[in-house]
């Protein structure tokens, strides 16, 4: 089937069934990956709502090619990693990372087949693990423009100043300030319950 400029439109059924509207045919999720694997764009919409579900297919097919012998692309620690973005602060960066991430090794993944297959020798995921190191830095100096007072990854911290007998602890600066606050909220309340004086 020839390319089409705009997105083939898939519609999913109550049944779980998915139909094809480019070819008037029912289709699997397995051959929704093999339209991705051709560079052909297809949007899932339900039939019923209307609604746009292709990032949930799209989901269900990585699911299904996971669990296929052989074709784990996704490592254990990766999946946690991620999972543990959701709900975080980072949760807006994290998509534009990987996407950007994912666009370079498209854009490069002929130079590193080239250097896999003539690299006999030494180590040949070398180019793939500078890439990975360089995107790790990057993503670490974003991470810290969200949260300062981290140190970046192999730099080093201020050297903490030397302790004396007279130095006050750093946590108890912090409790002092915590029951300080604590007095003026109670005092405050205490101020708003009285009875204002008639001039």
């Amino acid at each position: 089937m020839a390319k089409s400029e705009t997105p083939t439109t898939i519609k999913k059924y109550a049944n779980r069934r998915l139909y094809n509207t480019g070819t008037s045919t029912y289709v699997t999720l397995e051959d929704l990956a093999a339209m991705v694997k051709q560079g052909e764009d297809f949007l899932v919409f339900d039939a019923k709502s209307g609604d746009d579900i292709t990032r949930s297919v799209l989901a269900q097919i990585i699911f299904e090619q996971e669990n296929k012998t052989g074709q784990n692309l996704l490592p254990t620690t990766f999946l946690r990693q991620l999972i543990r973005f959701y709900g975080d602060s980072m949760q807006m960066v994290v998509p534009k990372y990987l996407e950007r991430s994912i666009d370079l090794l498209t854009r490069e993944q002929e130079k590193f087949r080239k250097q896999l297959t003539n690299s006999f020798s030494g180590t040949p995921f070398a180019p793939l693990e500078e890439h990975v190191r360089r995107n790790m830095e990057l993503f670490e100096r974003t991470f810290s423009m969200f949260k300062p007072f981290v140190p970046p990854r192999g730099g080093t911290a201020a050297p903490e100043p030397e302790k004396t007998p007279d130095t006050p602890d750093p946590g108890d600066n912090i409790e002092d300030l915590r029951r300080q606050m604590k007095e003026m909220q109670d005092r405050l309340e205490r101020m708003s319950k009285e009875p204002k004086k008639e001039e």
